[in-house]
């Protein structure tokens, strides 16, 4: 499983590298989407250890309740005791021990023991390699009993028991099941492809031409695809595509922009939704992108150039601040919240564990304030798209409501639909458009991806599954 280093005899080690996304995730450094990303770009690992990687990777933090069930029967101490890098390395050689039939068990164990050994002590070596042959040899223990279907649902789809309890609660049994089965499966990748400098099917063809599964998407810029990463960079790199998901997509599509019109992106972020804005555009018009982080603005900047777009206007500001700064400025408005980030939980399957119940109470409140500020910057008769990567209603339905409600008619809720993984294939949205008063002729209306209505979709005003223009 390992590879030889470019221009050196040095072996590049993918269990060292899983090991090394595992600690940073675990310190709150960054995702581990990004993370990964970083690491399969920059170092030339082959393809099958990117495979395992990736999979070793992003499994072990999917499952890592039912790992952590499983080690807690059998250590004789807290698992939270451990130094660090030995809980990694006790998750990642568990994960490989009940989930890769490829990987032999004592090979598992065997590297397990190796990585043990290098980041700890002789110590921590003999205690990981007596806690995984134990649990080679033993097995998992039972998981809590049905009839505490939370617990039990909690430790076989691994979610955090008080998420469980939650969307029992909102959506009963058998719904929370699917939504926690669909946030353990592999996300898609997906393509967006820049109709400034390509089609889709010249991109689509490139890429069967590389021997990769490609197939169109539910937008007609998206492409879905399967296949190594590094055999597709290329085209990322000269700007023919950009990497994002379906459900990020519906925003910008949501928003409807046209060509010369004047669009604010009240938190712009990397960019992402502010290149695609600037694409359905033509690359004609204005795309007023904001956010407090410095890094974020360069990296869109990146992106634009990359991307070949010259009407993004980067600001440094905060989004409480875009009605001042902008006051009915513009014609359209997309405000894609900082938020709880639960609909993303199969591409950045940490999140179940760093959220709380309490960071959900703490960004509505700023949620509220960042829409209320957004709304300013809008003109009479604009169109507005406020979007989390979230279901839970406090930072989607309860914000636009308390929105409204304090509008005094001056703004109206005219759609709403909620995307999941497990009813819609893609990320976790909640997505609503509204409409300043003296809306007239803003326009037409637009499809969901695969041109079917969501079975979860609301609307006010529009046909049930439509998203109103």
């Amino acid at each position: 499983m390992k590879a030889p280093r470019a221009g050196g005899t040095t072996p590049l080690d993918p269990r060292e590298a899983i090991l090394g996304i595992l600690r940073r995730v675990d310190d709150g450094a960054a995702f581990s989407n990004v993370l990964l990303y970083q690491t399969l770009s920059r170092r030339p690992f082959a393809a099958a250890d990117q495979a395992f990687i990736t999979e070793v990777t992003l499994g072990t933090l999917r499952q890592q309740g039912r790992l952590d069930y499983a080690l807690a029967a059998v250590l004789d101490r807290p698992l939270a005791s451990l130094p660090a890098p030995i809980r990694a390395v006790l998750r990642m050689g568990l994960y490989q021990i009940l989930f890769l039939d490829r990987v032999p068990d004592a090979a598992a164990v065997d590297e397990a023991v190796r990585l043990a050994r290098a980041h700890g002590h002789r110590g921590t070596a003999g205690l990981v390699n007596a806690v995984l042959r134990r649990l080679v040899s033993a097995g998992e223990a039972a998981p809590p009993p049905r009839s505490d279907f939370a617990a039990h649902l909690a430790v076989t789809l691994s979610h955090p028991r008080w998420l469980v309890e939650r969307w029992i609660d909102r959506w009963g049994v058998e719904e929370t099941s699917a939504r926690c089965a669909a946030n353990n499966a592999p996300p898609p990748s997906v393509l967006r492809v820049n109709a400034l400098r390509a089609s889709p099917p010249d991109v689509l063809a490139a890429l069967r031409a590389r021997g990769m599964a490609a197939e169109a998407g539910g937008w007609p810029e998206a492409i879905r695809v399967r296949g190594p990463l590094g055999a597709r960079l290329d085209l990322y790199e000269g700007g023919l595509v950009t990497m994002q998901d379906e459900g990020a997509m519906a925003v910008a599509r949501q928003a409807a922009p046209r060509a010369g019109e004047t669009v604010l992106d009240a938190a712009a972020g990397t960019g992402g939704k502010a290149t695609h804005l600037a694409e359905l555009m033509g690359n004609r018009g204005r795309v007023l992108a904001l956010d407090i982080l410095p890094a974020k603005l360069r990296a869109l900047a990146a992106n634009a150039t990359r991307l070949g777009i010259e009407i993004i206007e980067a600001h440094h500001l905060d989004a409480r601040e875009a009605g001042r700064r902008f006051p009915a400025g513009a014609d359209r408005v997309v405000l894609d919240a900082p938020c709880s980030g639960l609909g993303v939980i199969r591409r950045r399957p940490e999140i179940r564990w760093r959220v709380t119940p309490e960071l959900l109470e703490k960004m509505m409140g700023l949620q509220g304030e960042m829409l209320s500020s957004a709304a300013a910057a809008l003109r009479a008769g604009g169109r507005l798209v406020y979007a989390v990567c979230s279901t839970e209603p406090e930072e989607g339905e309860e914000v636009v409501r308390r929105f409204v409600a304090r509008q005094q008619d001056r703004f109206e809720l005219r759609a709403e639909r909620e995307l999941t993984p497990h009813r819609d294939g893609t990320d976790g949205f909640y997505i609503a458009t509204l409409a300043r008063a003296g809306a007239s002729a803003l326009g037409h209306r637009e499809t969901e991806p695969g041109g079917e209505a969501s079975a979860r979709s609301r609307a006010t005003g529009a046909p049930e599954g439509s998203i109103e223009a």
